[in-house]
């Protein structure tokens, strides 16, 4: 199971410093699923359709980065 935190960058972040247990109590925490989450519903089709999708987006110019 991941989970992801964003936080807004400050000086200390771009540091790498990690946020105090403080900072982190009135966060809000969001599961990111990833494709085994989704069992039998994410069927073959899908899984290809998504790496379509993906492919597509990698390849186009400025997505993103």
């Amino acid at each position: 199971m991941r989970f992801m935190i964003l936080h807004m960058a400050d000086k200390t972040t771009e540091a790498g410093v990690l946020p105090r247990e403080k900072q982190l109590a009135e966060i809000e925490i969001r599961r990111v699923y990833e494709a085994e989450d989704f069992g039998a519903e994410f069927t073959a089709e899908l899984r290809e359709a998504e790496e379509r999708l993906r492919t597509q987006i990698a390849e186009t110019p400025d997505s993103g980065s």
